[in-house]
């Protein structure tokens, strides 16, 4: 499976400065733990609150994140990634655990769905699903980034089914403009997902 964007990274200066804290916390610093989580966990609370989208779940993990932290962080090597790369990584697959845990105690104590039969019989993995979740919420984000006249005309045409000429029947705008924000749209969000389609390729 490939994997989503990566949360942005963080800059020269403050990798560096993560790597010393989680040094810190494999001597047994708890204040460079504590450091540590007051930098960092924005960001990984942003994630999982994506992957779950739940908060009082992404809460939870986010303590069960740190608290692994804590005990593996003499295991971090600056070869294997950047220090909010591996604080992601950890979080996504705590992420991923609880909703493993959430799907199987929903087949044995709810009443059977399509989900969890898919889920159980290899249709749709956990995996899966939370990237189509993460894939989603990027997209959403790009489409938020555009200028509103080239969104409006894409949500109607993909969201809404709308044709070019329905659309701009319905908006009282001629064809022609239409059909531009629809390219001029299109081509920007094809920049901005680019990271994406070339990680299923």
């Amino acid at each position: 499976m490939s994997s989503p964007p990566e949360p942005r990274a963080a800059s020269g200066a403050a990798e560096t400065r993560y790597a010393a804290l989680i040094r810190g916390v494999a001597d047994g610093d708890q204040q460079a733990l504590a450091s540590l989580y007051d930098a960092t966990s924005r960001t990984v609370y942003g994630l999982l609150l994506r992957i779950l989208a739940d908060s009082s779940a992404a809460e939870e993990v986010l303590l069960d994140v740190y608290t692994q932290v804590w005990r593996q962080a003499a295991a971090y090597s600056a070869e294997r990634g950047s220090p909010l790369a591996w604080l992601t990584t950890i979080a996504r697959s705590r992420a991923i655990d609880r909703l493993r845990r959430g799907r199987l105690e929903q087949q044995r104590t709810g009443p059977l769905d399509l989900s969890a039969t898919q889920v159980a019989s290899g249709g749709v993995s956990v995996e899966e699903d939370v990237q189509a979740r993460e894939t989603g919420a990027f997209v959403r984000a790009a489409l938020d980034s555009l200028a509103p006249e080239q969104r409006e005309v894409i949500e109607l045409a993909y969201y809404g089914g709308m044709s070019h000429s329905e659309i701009a029947a319905a908006r009282n705008l001629p064809l022609g403009t239409v059909k531009t924000r629809t390219r001029l749209g299109m081509m920007r969000l094809r920049e901005m997902l680019r990271p994406v389609y070339e990680g299923t390729r």
